[in-house]
């Protein structure tokens, strides 16, 4: 299997080369050449997460360096479990918030540091570079803790995080490092590119990305997806619609490709907050990326998706999709609404996509089973989770356990020239 750029202008690649590069050459991110089906055999085999995830992913490993430790990558990646829960009739939430940093991110975190620490020399390590909006971060400082072929740093922008998630993103022992960047998530995003576009940066330091622009994080994102969308099938016997909290895009570009390889996945809705790019970008079909907006479901806070090349490339089919654009009284509401209605909590996240789900008609609403893509405890925002509920919420033991690390971060300037002098002295800085 290769794996083509967005741009069409770099040569084809294998998955470790992409996985090492991050995004491709010319700019681009990479997409796989072909989406292939989901065997028959695989299909009906739901009662192992890690080993449906093995099977589903082996065609795109087909060939590459690290086929023959997938089933061990995905062991690592896919430990911990994700229920799905009643809501009412006909919605179900798909919690994927019970890894060890309580976000969605865990699951694909762990598989890329998995595969990095097996194509890494600990003799001259790669270094990831994570610009997060909350939770990519401390998902991927917890994947890269401990490790000797891949250190860490994560950029995060300073003040736009709740008080969880920065403890969260800057309490990770070596060889991971956090950099709180007086900017916007758009401005540490635009900074970790232009660090890639840095040939000599990038090769001194053998820079690689940790954010949804890595193929490795939308591979697994889509084997759960599939995985979810062929167990509630095998359930039930109907195909389920998606509703996906998104910012980045990545999550919705995965469930895109796992429906491109046969999962039984229905419409796909895509689930905003205040931002509205992507709103936009569906109701006329002009992409104009802007600015971000601070909003309570910060994770989400992105002007300018990267992920959205992978739409615009044409290779997944987009029919189905529709983007639905939540402002924040609108989150809040959903938060006490259903939990006066249901007595379940959401994520100020995952409300955007419970949001979404009641917006839409009652014939849409009849038409198929939805699932909600639940991608945070609402734990790590109890500070806007806890007014509307009326209730303390109690953090889980891996959360709980988080509060008791120290946490440190550095102080950098939204500029090139200090992340480059950050990643040169970095480990004087730390010592």
């Amino acid at each position: 299997m290769k794996f083509h750029s967005t741009r069409n202008g770099a040569a084809p690649a294998s998955l470790s080369a992409a996985i090492c590069a991050g995004q491709a050459s010319d700019g681009g991110l990479f997409l796989p050449e072909a989406y292939p089906a989901l065997a028959a055999g695989d299909a009906n085999d739901t009662g192992n997460l890690a080993a449906f995830a093995a099977a589903f992913l082996a065609p795109f490993f087909e060939g590459d360096d690290l086929a023959g430790v997938l089933p061990a990558i995905c062991a690592e990646a896919f430990d911990f479990p994700m229920p799905e829960i009643t809501i009412e009739d006909g919605l179900s939430s798909l919690e994927l918030f019970h890894g060890p940093t309580g976000a969605f991110k865990d699951f694909g975190a762990r598989f890329l540091m998995a595969c990095l620490d097996r194509l890494g020399d600990p003799r001259a390590p790669f270094t990831v570079l994570a610009a997060t909006s909350g939770d990519t971060g401390g998902a991927v400082g917890c994947a890269a803790e401990g490790r000797s072929a891949v250190r860490a740093t994560i950029l995060y922008p300073d003040g736009r995080v709740s008080p969880f998630q920065a403890h969260q993103l800057s309490c990770w022992e070596k060889p991971v490092t956090t950099l709180k960047v007086d900017a916007d998530f758009d401005a540490c995003q635009k900074l970790v590119k232009s660090a890639f576009a840095d040939r000599a940066l990038t090769s001194r330091h053998r820079l690689t990305s940790a954010n949804s622009i890595n193929i490795a994080r939308l591979l697994p994102q889509a084997a759960y997806l599939a995985y979810a969308a062929q167990h509630h099938y095998a359930n039930t016997g109907k195909t389920p619609g998606l509703i996906i909290p998104t910012g980045n895009l990545g999550h919705g570009a995965a469930a895109l490709i796992a429906r491109a390889c046969g999962a039984p996945l229905g419409p796909v809705i895509l689930a905003t907050n205040a931002n509205a790019t992507l709103h936009d970008w569906a109701q006329t079909g002009h992409y104009e990326p802007r600015a971000s907006i601070a909003s309570i479901a910060n994770a989400m806070d992105v002007g300018a998706p990267s992920n959205f090349e992978r739409l615009a490339a044409g290779t997944l089919d987009l029919s189905g999709l529709t983007v639905e654009r939540v402002e924040d009284g609108a989150i809040r509401a959903r938060i006490k609404s259903d939990h006066q209605t249901y007595g379940y909590t959401w994520c100020p996240h995952s409300a955007c996509a419970a949001e979404a789900f009641a917006r839409l008609p009652k014939a849409a609403r009849n038409a198929q089973p939805w699932l909600i893509a639940a991608t945070a405890h609402p734990y790590k925002f109890a500070d806007i989770v806890e007014p509307e509920i009326g209730e303390t919420v109690a953090p889980p033991a891996t959360l709980a356990a988080v509060l008791e690390r120290p946490a440190r971060a550095l102080s950098c300037r939204a500029e090139l020239g200090a992340l480059a002098d950050f990643l040169d002295q970095g480990a004087d800085m730390l010592a």
